[in-house]
Parts: C-alpha cells; structure tokens; sequence
C-alpha cells in the first residue's frame, strides 16, 4: 500500500510544526526552551521541532509520574488499553 507524505492531501496523519514533552496528560515546552529539528530520513525534509529535553524535564516527568501511580493502578486493565 502506498501512503501520502504527511501534510499532503489524502495523507493519514500531519505534523504540528512543534511539539513538547508530553507530561500530565499535556504537551509543555521544555524547561530550558531548547528544541531540535527532525529531518525525515526519506527525503531530507524537516519533519517538526522536537523538545531538547534535560533533567529538569525529566524531574516534572517523573512527579507526574508518581502523582498518578495510585490512581493508574486502581485502572482496570480494559480502561488503560482504551487510554493507551
């Protein structure tokens, strides 16, 4: 089967010219505000701008992390596949 480029018509999927970690259920730009380009290793072309994650995004990741330990094991096994 043959797919369309991504951002062009009849494509399946599109690209945001940005992302961020996605920490808490939201994408937030990293602590430090450094990002880096992705270049697709089909043609060259700039996919989007990916967050330079360091420690400190790291650290809201994991917090995030623990904070909804509790509530994630009490998920029932059918609820977390239709999350995930």
């Amino acid at each position: 089967m043959i797919y369309a480029q991504p951002g062009t018509s009849g494509a399946v999927i599109s690209f945001k010219p940005r992302y961020g970690n996605f920490i808490a259920g939201e994408f937030v730009p990293p602590v430090k505000g450094e990002y880096f380009v992705n270049t697709s290793p089909v043609n060259g072309e700039v996919i989007a701008e990916f967050p330079r994650s360091g420690t400190e995004d790291v650290n809201l990741a994991l917090d995030a992390a623990h904070a909804a330990a509790d509530a994630w094991g009490k998920t029932s096994v059918q609820d977390r596949a239709l999350i995930l």
